[in-house]
């Protein structure tokens, strides 16, 4: 008869040996399971260095294509704007670097930029709108002119009395005297709405509206208040062309805005790239495509664009 104590002993070698065997198999389990996750790790890293291989060859082109744009540029625009004149506004988000690049295109396509003049954060904050409004509305307006009275936002109205100041209705409507520009150019400047330089700004052919990119959810309605003022100074002059930064196609930005409204596209043109050499050739070509007669169109990359630049 067994006894007892062997018994014992013989259990204890059992749950000893199983002891030893998961341990075993343990440790075969997890260097297999360790083996298999490295492979797995090495073969990502190697996935991702070739992915960012890729993208900075494709970096390289699209930058050297860029720089080829910027070489070309002049050529591209020579004569487009011959003998034409642009007044140049810029929004609070606009970069300097789009509206100097931009404006030195108009003058390499044989036009005059005759100022610049700056939007400010004020001018388009919803809570400004009443004392904008006010002032645009004040005797400021000049003599024989009327603002447009369909049309009561902010923006819209201020864009109105901009383009009768500032655009000319042809080559046979005299533009407004320069006192009365002035006039309305000093109410918006002292008032906090618009800011210009010393020199005086003169009447033009076109407008061309420089803003940024994509805009904040705080942001409020700025896209809304800029499509609808470029929307009012497009009913003067031979036409306005609203250029953007990448993003501006899209939310509540400007260029957004306006290809949403069926009104604002069919007499602003648009561009949502203007960041680039190709965005800022584009808006002097659409600048000249309005002056001869052209229908407006939405150009760039962003959503309702039309085509990438100005057909011919």
């Amino acid at each position: 008869m067994i006894s007892l104590r062997s018994h014992a002993i013989s259990l204890a070698a059992v749950f000893l040996a199983l002891a030893i065997g998961v341990a075993l198999g343990s440790g075969l389990l997890s260097n297999t399971v360790l083996s298999g996750l490295r492979d797995d790790k090495n073969e990502m890293q190697n996935q991702i260095d070739t992915l960012t291989d890729e993208r900075n060859a494709l970096t390289e082109k699209l930058s050297a294509a860029n720089d080829f744009d910027a070489q070309m540029a002049p050529r591209i625009v020579s004569g487009a704007l011959a003998d034409k004149s642009v007044v140049v506004f810029r929004t609070p988000d606009a970069a300097d670097d789009d509206v100097d690049a931009v404006s030195r295109l108009v003058t390499d396509a044989g036009g005059r930029v005759t100022g610049t003049i700056g939007l400010t954060q004020e001018f388009v904050d919803a809570n400004s709108a009443e004392k904008l409004l006010s002032v645009v509305n004040s005797p400021i307006v000049p003599a024989g002119a009327q603002l447009n009275s369909a049309t009561v936002d902010q923006g819209s109205q201020a864009g109105d009395l901009l383009g009768i100041a500032l655009l000319t209705a042809g080559p046979d409507a005299p533009p407004v005297e320069d006192t009365q520009r002035d006039t309305v150019l000093a109410a918006l400047r002292d008032t906090g709405f618009i800011s210009y330089g010393p020199e005086r700004v003169g009447a033009a052919d076109t407008a061309l509206v420089v803003t940024g990119g994509a805009l904040g959810e705080d942001a409020g309605n700025q896209g809304a208040t800029v499509a609808r003022f470029s929307g009012g100074l497009a009913q003067h002059g031979s036409g306005t062309v609203l250029a953007g930064r990448d993003g501006s196609a899209s939310g509540t930005s400007a260029i957004a805005v306006t290809r949403s409204d069926e009104a604002l596209t069919s007499t602003v043109s648009t561009v949502d790239d203007v960041g680039s050499s190709a965005g800022r050739i584009t808006s002097v070509l659409a600048l000249s495509a309005l002056i001869n007669g052209r229908e407006p169109g939405q150009f760039g990359i962003g959503p309702g664009a039309e085509a990438v630049t100005v057909p011919r």
